[in-house]
């Protein structure tokens, strides 16, 4: 990963050195963050932060769902942090972290601390690894169950919710896997540990329903997409079986992008390779995030110019 030379600390740029959290803090002691995962993408016309209006939504929306009453910035605020972020690091394209954490509140209440906002920003260019796209990855089927809505809120991108998805993935890594699909409560798919998944069958395209889920905002973009493209997209339960049979399965995410699964429980998906559903996707996407599709102009924000202003000595 690059390493940026500024961070964004409450309301100006600091330098990437004072990005620390207090450790005397419900962030760092009990998870109690919320953040977004973004894309900055480089185009003919400069970097440009993809679906920026959506993602600072949502990230306000996690706020507000885990309690916080009182945010120290607007969604304007956000969106400039973010965009001088970029700026001041000189990054073309990179990956974008804002959060927003509870520091203090040991007593384990909101009232208890102060909400404190951070953005950090690195240059990220392959998640899944150099030959997920091209070739697909290896997944199972995880020990590990997706999280209740009762017992925590799966619309909120919070920290500490990805704690099991660090055990699924870790034990799916150790058995020699990429990739762990964890199944809900009620013994359906969800999601991966950081991607929503996909099934093409038929020359229809399956998801999981929303009610368990993360509402990943590059799944919103792939039902786009591939409606744009003439497919029929249908949200409903998928069995585990389902995925064995399936003709293809794919996952997405900020981080993953669009990536096919080419092998399930050592059962081969499809060809085992990206099958025609899944090519025509990724074609898209990328002509997407570049600024070459009919959509880039709507969903690409550019990067303006740094503010000296923001930077603090």
């Amino acid at each position: 990963m690059g390493a940026a030379r500024y961070i964004w600390i409450t309301d100006s740029l600091r330098p990437a050195s004072e990005g620390v959290v207090p450790f005397l803090s419900a962030g760092m002691q009990y998870g109690f963050s919320v953040f977004e995962g973004i894309r900055c993408y480089s185009t003919d016309k400069g970097p440009a932060v993809f679906r920026m209006n959506e993602h600072v939504e949502r990230l306000l929306d996690s706020a507000h769902i885990v309690g916080f009453r009182e945010l120290p910035v607007t969604a304007e605020q956000v969106k400039a942090a973010i965009n001088q972020t970029i700026a001041a690091n000189e990054f073309s394209a990179c990956y974008i972290r804002p959060m927003i954490y509870l520091d203090g509140a040991m007593s384990m209440t909101v009232e208890a601390g102060h909400p404190r906002f951070v953005v950090a920003v690195w240059e990220w260019k392959s998640f899944l690894g150099a030959e997920a796209k091209e070739r697909g990855i290896r997944a199972n089927i995880a020990s590990f169950t997706r999280l209740h809505p009762n017992i925590m809120m799966t619309k909120a991108k919070v920290s500490g919710n990805y704690v099991s998805s660090i055990l699924a993935k870790t034990e799916s890594h150790r058995a020699g896997f990429d990739e762990a699909i964890m199944l809900g409560p009620d013994g359906y798919v969800a999601e991966c540990t950081g991607e929503n998944l996909f099934v093409a069958r038929n020359k229809i395209v399956y998801t999981t329903p929303r009610a368990g889920i993360l509402e990943g905002i590059t799944r919103d973009s792939l039902i786009t997409l591939a409606r744009d493209l003439g497919y029929s997209v249908v949200e409903e339960p998928i069995s585990r079986d389902q995925l064995y049979i399936a003709d293809e399965v794919f996952v997405c995410g900020t981080a993953a992008e669009v990536v096919a699964l080419r092998e399930i429980d050592f059962r081969t998906i499809g060809d085992g390779k990206a099958g025609p559903v899944t090519r025509a996707l990724q074609q898209e996407f990328d002509k997407l995030v570049s600024g070459r599709h009919a959509r880039s102009a709507a969903w690409l924000a550019p990067v303006p110019a740094l503010n000296a202003a923001a930077v603090r000595s």
